[in-house]
């Protein structure tokens, strides 16, 4: 019986299609199987108090990953998100290839084909589990969506003239209201991304924790928060909020929240599994990704050691 791999693709960067048709006949040659997942539009769902229903998925009903050894992504941090709609599902690991600019969630880069159909062919690669958290919305006390993301939840105002008020809720208790353009609740892989534009800390990824981050708040406090992976986090649209807001789950799947509504945030049971071919540690992709200037850098002195590229010779 043959392996089997589902391919994901960007959508519009012209140099994928090439790549995709090298990259399935190299794993055919070796009787591995190339799926290509068909692009599909991000949902939008309206929540009111007469709209009850889950929420949309992005991914074609049909594409099914069960079976896979693998759910290779061509693309960006975007692309890769969409990968991961796939995978989780179906328990199946992650791979990345850049095909962008930073590609933080990405192991190997477009020039690496080779490299990475060489792994593939000997399965040489390990797995990290990532965090996820799950998000449900209610409405005048109903649910009204069910949702979950891998990097962030962000919950935003929908028009620019005015702010969008919020009370922050930790463990069943009120943290803060806030006039603001909104508040992003992240994972550690999310704290690279969204959460991070907006002035959060960068949390390591084998530290398990949510953060909470306010957007341009109107408040005297208004930081961002580091909580415990057991925390249980909710943000409510007050009833008087002159706006409506926004919710977006890893900037693909959207929600229209109007004044009163409520997003609970938690730890997901479900896992998203990431395949690795590198065993760096974190700091080095970070340096590496943010192009962080390092030089001057000399480490433990030690006999014989030599100082990483960047470093003071």
């Amino acid at each position: 019986m043959s392996r089997r791999i589902m391919l994901v693709t960007h959508p519009t960067r012209p140099e994928v299609a090439d790549l995709a048709a090298e990259f399935a006949a190299r794993l055919g040659d070796h009787d591995i199987e190339v799926d290509v997942v068909p692009e599909a539009p991000p949902s939008h769902e309206v929540v009111g108090p007469h709209q009850v229903g889950g929420a949309k998925s992005p991914v074609p009903p049909h594409v099914d990953a069960t079976g896979s050894e693998l759910v290779v992504v061509f693309g960006g941090d975007g692309t890769i998100l969409r990968g991961a709609e796939i995978a989780r599902p179906a328990g199946v690991p992650l791979l990345g290839v850049n095909m962008g600019r930073v590609g933080f969630l990405a192991e190997a880069e477009r020039d690496d084909i080779e490299t990475v159909v060489d792994r593939i062919v000997r399965g040489d690669y390990h797995v990290e589990r990532r965090m996820t958290v799950e998000v449900d919305v209610l409405h005048e006390g109903r649910p009204v969506s069910h949702n979950w993301a891998l990097n962030e939840v962000a919950v935003e105002k929908s028009a620019r003239e005015r702010m969008l008020e919020v009370a922050v809720e930790v463990d069943g208790r009120p943290l803060s209201t806030w006039g603001c353009d909104g508040v992003v609740m992240s994972t550690p892989t999310g704290s690279t991304a969204y959460a991070f534009s907006a002035g959060g800390p960068v949390v390591w990824p084998g530290v398990e924790a949510l953060l909470l981050v306010p957007i341009s708040a109107h408040a005297l406090f208004a930081r961002p928060v580091v909580l415990g992976p057991s925390s249980h986090l909710a943000v409510e649209v007050v009833p008087h909020s002159y706006v409506s807001g926004v919710m977006w789950c890893d900037g693909r799947r959207t929600v229209e929240l109007p004044p009163g509504a409520r997003i609970e945030v938690q730890r997901a049971d479900t896992p998203v599994l990431v395949a690795r071919f590198s065993t760096e540690p974190f700091t080095d992709r970070l340096v590496r990704k943010f192009a962080l200037p390092v030089t001057g850098w000399r480490g433990p002195a030690t006999t014989g050691s030599t100082p990483p590229h960047g470093g003071a010779p």
